[in-house]
């Protein structure tokens, strides 16, 4: 694959599912695959910086969302790029219901490993897209 996927996390500061959104992106661009994907902040993006700008109109985009208002979905695409795949941190919880986050600052077991689920989870759509470019 020559273009990484940008994952686009919620900035949801003070919240829960916010901070499971952006340990989830962490653990998918540092450790899982830091060669196929690269962050980018919402907040670059709300601001208009323009080399945000050109890695979500060059590459698709993974967002991660912690509530039904999905900024992050809504500035990718308002910003000129296209979301490949689109996931919500509530619909996640949904399937791993036994994994409860708490915490805002630190996260708790159960949100670390609910993290850690989300983030295998986005790192199968990488994997998919990177097969759908390499065909």
């Amino acid at each position: 694959m020559n273009r990484k996927v940008v994952v686009v996390p919620c900035s949801g500061i003070g919240k829960t599912y916010g901070t499971v959104s952006r340990e989830a992106a962490y653990e998918v661009v540092d450790e899982m695959r830091p060669d196929e994907a690269q962050l980018v902040a919402l907040s670059m993006l709300v601001l208009g910086d323009e080399t945000a700008r050109a890695a979500i109109s060059a590459n698709p985009a993974i967002t991660i969302d912690g509530c039904k208002l999905a900024c992050a979905s809504k500035m990718v695409r308002e910003s000129g790029g296209t979301v490949a795949q689109e996931f919500a941190v509530l619909d996640v919880y949904r399937r791993y219901r036994q994994f409860k986050p708490q915490g805002i600052a630190e996260l708790n077991e159960g949100g670390q490993q609910l993290a850690r689920a989300l983030a295998e989870e986005v790192s199968g759509v990488i994997d998919a897209l990177q097969g759908e470019e390499d065909a």
